[in-house]
């Protein structure tokens, strides 16, 4: 059941799906993170009327770049990890917010998280994580630092993390990252003044 669950299946017969390094195009191999692309009868020629936008989106051996990242097990099934366009560079590394956010949901006190980018002059980029604690339960930003130095590269710490009650939703119950950034952007601005 956990396959029915955790993954977008296998591919069907007459496509071909294959997960690409981001920067490099190159394939990776299985179990690597990598940008989900398919190519077959059901991918589109292009969007009508808009070369620009097909050059963008599939390439010139037919491949539609998805922009999901996703990873592939050694029986053919994909399990989507995020999206690249929420990839955040810093100081020229590319980090997904996906592997902070579950190592920061591997704390016990930890119930829901989200990771974005915030813009930086130095490293391009700086990561904010929010996090909201299970019920009760009282935590602070030097221990869920501590928490992310234990389980990832020292480049992937959050810069900034804020203990929340609530976050902002969607209309559909998702996580509004983009509000999240600019509520973040306002009260940073308004600590500088």
């Amino acid at each position: 059941m956990p396959i029915r669950l955790e993954t977008v299946g296998r591919n069907l017969p007459h496509q071909e799906v294959k997960l690409i390094a981001p920067d490099s195009g190159a394939t990776v191999p299985i179990l690597v993170e990598g940008e989900v692309c398919f190519r077959g009868y059901h991918v589109a020629k292009g969007y009508y009327g808009d070369p620009e936008a097909t050059a963008q989106g599939i390439d010139a051996d037919g491949w539609l770049h998805s922009g999901d990242l996703g990873i592939m097990d050694a029986d053919g099934y994909v399990r989507i990890t995020g999206r690249r366009k929420e990839i955040i560079i810093r100081g020229g590394e590319n980090i997904c917010p996906w592997q902070i956010e579950q190592c920061l949901l591997t704390h016990p006190h930890v119930a829901e998280v989200a990771v974005f980018g915030l813009p930086d002059e130095f490293y391009g980029e700086q990561i904010m994580a929010w996090v909201r604690p299970k019920n009760g339960q009282q935590i602070d930003e030097d221990e869920l630092r501590a928490h992310c130095k234990a389980g990832l590269a020292h480049f992937k710490v959050p810069r900034y993390i804020w203990v929340v009650d609530k976050f902002p939703k969607t209309g559909s119950g998702k996580l509004h990252k983009p509000r999240m950034r600019e509520l973040a952007l306002e009260r940073l601005q308004a600590e500088k003044r």
